[in-house]
């Protein structure tokens, strides 16, 4: 969403809500923002890191892989793509 487009929001929340609605806007945003960031966060169990491990040499002895330069050239245009 663009900062206009968010200060447009903004705006019309603060003259449609009331102070405690605010609050209650914000502290659910917070919360949502806090867990949202846990599950980002949260570790590999051994069980995920061996059941990627098996999928990924299963796809391996498929053939499905990329080669170094076709690996190097996806990396280059997803940088660029997230430069803009």
């Amino acid at each position: 969403m663009s900062t206009k487009a968010l200060s447009g929001l903004l705006e019309y929340l603060y003259g449609t809500l009331s102070i405690n609605n605010m609050r209650w806007v914000g502290e659910h945003l917070i919360e949502h923002a806090k867990k949202e960031e846990e599950e980002r966060l949260r570790p590999y169990t051994m069980e995920e890191i061996d059941d990627m491990l098996d999928e990924a040499e299963a796809a391996f002895e498929a053939g499905e892989y990329l080669s170094q330069d076709e690996v190097f050239h996806h990396e280059k245009n997803t940088m660029a793509e997230n430069a803009k």
